[in-house]
């Protein structure tokens, strides 16, 4: 199963959760608003996440990606790989990356069942996996998973048409779900419950063990230890590092999708994205799914740029279903820039009012 393969899954489960027209597709507004208006100027980078279409023309395309520049988009993540899909945002003066699923593959499962991770109830991935069906996370302690991840973005990255890699799903499984997400799933998670505590493979508790003296599963509380904490911190950070330092080889540069503050990423998914080499971060500030309103946004941003202190440049993730009105999305992107973000990257169908709004709020002043 390939990247591409792996969005339709996701799409799919978002259609069933009511979360319909996610991503930028040739249905959307989007590409009709607004077409032939001039480009403008602003000291921003914007950004989409968009899948690539496959089936679409090059006519479609070029006005596809035109549209999106005269909006102030200045580049695009997208998920698959379709070299004409590339090409035709180049073309228009948009920088392309693609969007790549990185721990949570299903793809070698049978192949290598092995290589999946293990909750604490000793269920594996392959067999139980956790909330959905295409949750099948791979564990990041293993040199075979390292090397088989890096093989995939050596892959890309042998393609002149692709100017960067953006990495997602690079963490554990959600050990806490989101607060919003609760509900759906009929679980409260005010505690770590072991079903969704990743990994206590055989590999993680050796290479534990070696390290700190105990198996993580004789340990008296698990969740609360530090140490183990840390170590699964570490093996996504690792692996996170090696995959930098291989992009930075060949010259393009490297980003990831995140949770939307260190503190919450470290929290509920075990990722300590400060501690990452990237050129660039996209924290998916969600602000819905954390029962929070949009003035959330600014906080959540400030949390992040100030943590990094300049490290690298943090463009926000903004989720348009929870954006419904117009002048959310206009607020949402000025919480962001007045709290020191680069920019934002946009997830969801954009109406005609909705552009118009995103431009007011990125117009220069001056």
């Amino acid at each position: 199963m390939d990247d591409q393969a792996m969005t339709e899954q996701r799409r799919d489960f978002l259609k069933k959760m009511g979360v319909l027209g996610i991503g930028f597709t040739s249905s959307s507004l989007l590409f009709q608003a607004c077409a032939g208006e001039e480009q403008f100027t602003h000291p921003y980078k914007c950004w989409v996440w968009m899948h690539a279409d496959k089936e679409a023309g090059n006519t479609v395309l070029q006005e596809r990606f035109r549209t999106l520049k005269s909006m102030g988009v200045t580049g695009v993540l997208i998920s698959g790989d379709d070299e004409r899909n590339y090409t035709q945002a180049k073309y228009e003066g948009l920088e392309a990356h693609v969007w790549m699923w990185t721990l949570n593959r299903g793809e070698m499962m049978e192949q290598h069942p092995e290589w999946y991770s293990i909750n604490r109830k000793g269920e594996s991935c392959v067999d139980a996996p956790p909330y959905v069906d295409y949750y099948r996370w791979l564990c990041p302690s293993r040199p075979a998973v390292q090397d088989y991840i890096s093989g995939v973005v050596d892959g890309y990255l042998q393609k002149d048409y692709i100017d960067g890699i953006h990495l997602d799903y690079v963490r554990y499984c959600d050990v806490i779900l989101p607060s919003a997400l609760w509900e759906k799933y009929d679980l409260v998670q005010t505690e770590e419950l072991p079903a969704f505590d990743f990994c206590y493979c055989e590999v993680c508790r050796e290479k534990f063990k070696a390290k700190e003296g105990v198996d993580p599963k004789e340990l008296f509380n698990p969740p609360g230890n530090q140490q183990w904490l840390q170590y699964r911190y570490d093996t996504v950070t690792q692996l996170v590092n090696r995959l930098s330092a291989e992009v930075h080889a060949k010259n393009k540069v490297v980003s990831a999708a995140v949770f939307p503050t260190p503190s919450i990423a470290k929290k509920l998914v075990r990722q300590d994205w400060l501690q990452w080499n990237l050129d660039m971060i996209f924290p998916m500030v969600y602000q819905g799914f954390y029962e929070e309103d949009v003035p959330w946004i600014g906080t959540a941003v400030n949390e992040g740029v100030t943590a990094l202190n300049g490290k690298f440049p943090l463009y926000a993730g903004l989720y348009l279903p929870d954006l419904p009105q117009p002048t959310d999305l206009e607020n949402g992107v000025k919480f962001a820039l007045e709290n020191g973000a680069g920019g934002v990257s946009l997830f969801g169908e954009v109406s005609d009012e909705h552009w118009k709004r995103f431009k007011a709020a990125i117009k220069p002043t001056t």
